[in-house]
């Protein structure tokens, strides 16, 4: 497993070595180990999440307020997403700048996205089978969101907007300005 830091650091690329030959092929797809490794701390994953959706769907921007906050491990296992993460602690740097990162099932890439940091993908291929793992339950009363097209964050989502599927929840997310967010301070993984 490799861990590659991007453009804002505190999301995290990983790449599994995949061992293939004529019958298929082999991956280890998460080693507590060498993610702990990595980061200096552990991680405690308590919970995975898994949904198919198809090619236009867009799930996002959503993410949960402490007491919480999740930190997400996420991956595609059929098809392909792009997959975006916006920062959104005030006072950081990198305040509403996002990274965006296309995961496949043939790419095997996969996304760790911090506390502090909104997640949404749309779905690129005919359909995708999207799983992911988090460090804290799901919370109706800490969830939120953020609009998909928000000027302010310009994520190209890759496909034309009369393409996009949303729920009507995405629908009604608060732009960036007007958004609960996160404090630079923030403990990004406890």
């Amino acid at each position: 497993m490799n861990f590659k830091r991007l453009e804002i650091p505190d999301v995290i690329l990983c790449e599994p070595n995949v061992f293939g030959d004529e019958r298929g092929y082999f991956a280890e797809t998460f080693r507590q180990d060498k993610l702990n490794e990595f980061l200096g701390f552990t991680i405690d994953f308590c919970q995975d999440n898994e949904s198919k959706s198809s090619k236009g769907v867009l799930r996002g921007l959503h993410y949960q307020l402490a007491p919480h906050a999740q930190t997400k491990l996420v991956r595609v296992i059929q098809g392909a997403v792009l997959d975006v993460a916006v920062d959104i602690r005030k006072g950081s740097p990198t305040f509403g700048k996002h990274i965006s990162v296309e995961l496949t099932a043939e790419n095997k890439r996969q996304l760790i996205v911090p506390r502090g940091f909104a997640h949404g993908f749309v779905v690129l291929s005919d359909e995708a089978i999207f799983a992911y793992k988090v460090d804290n339950y799901y919370s109706p009363e800490c969830d939120r969101g953020l609009a998909f097209n928000d000027p302010d964050i310009g994520v190209n989502w890759q496909l034309a907007i009369e393409q996009l599927k949303l729920s009507e929840k995405d629908t009604k997310q608060p732009l960036l300005i007007d958004a609960d967010c996160f404090n630079f301070e923030i403990n990004l993984y406890e």
